[in-house]
């Protein structure tokens, strides 16, 4: 697989700001010849509570980003998809054996959603509305939940978990 920016094929788990390896892996096969693309780390219970502990410590902090923070974050995510468009969609295609059209229409509309989040990240208003109790009113106001797991289907990795 040639790719233009190779450090895009990630093998290794991403916790807590960092790549690590695990003490197993498992073989990422292109299904249409059968030829190992990659051995990635194996995941287990231990390294997914790790990740859950060290993303839910992180949310303290970027809960008090600012609309504006957000926002640029999720269009950098959209340019960077743009800008890796084709790499991306290869991978996709050699570990899938999606048609690489498919793949590239994939990312185009994955990083259609960054951008829309991005601008609706900007316009996270709240409410005032009636109260059923005289001169009073009922304050809305929207803030981040928290940490949030999910698993992708095999066949739709990026546009599935985004969309």
């Amino acid at each position: 697989m040639k790719l233009l920016e190779p450090n895009l094929l990630k093998t290794q788990a991403y916790i807590n700001g960092e790549w690590l390896s695990t003490n197993t892996t498992y073989p990422v096969k292109n299904p249409s010849s059968l030829e190992i693309i990659a051995n990635v780390a194996n995941c287990g219970v231990l390294e997914c509570n790790r990740a859950i502990d060290s993303a839910h410590t992180a949310f303290k902090t970027f809960k008090h980003t600012t609309a504006k923070e957000r926002s640029q974050f999720l269009y950098k995510m959209s340019e960077l998809m743009l800008k890796n468009q084709d790499d991306l969609a290869t991978i996709m295609t050699t570990e899938q054996g999606k048609p690489f059209i498919e793949a590239k229409g994939e990312v185009l509309y994955a990083a259609s959603f960054f951008s829309w989040f991005a601008e609706e990240a900007r316009r996270v208003y709240g409410d005032i509305i009636p109260s059923n109790k005289t001169n009073s009113k009922i304050l809305i106001t929207k803030e981040p939940v928290g940490v949030v797991a999910a698993i992708t289907p095999w066949n739709f990795p990026l546009a599935i978990f985004l969309g």
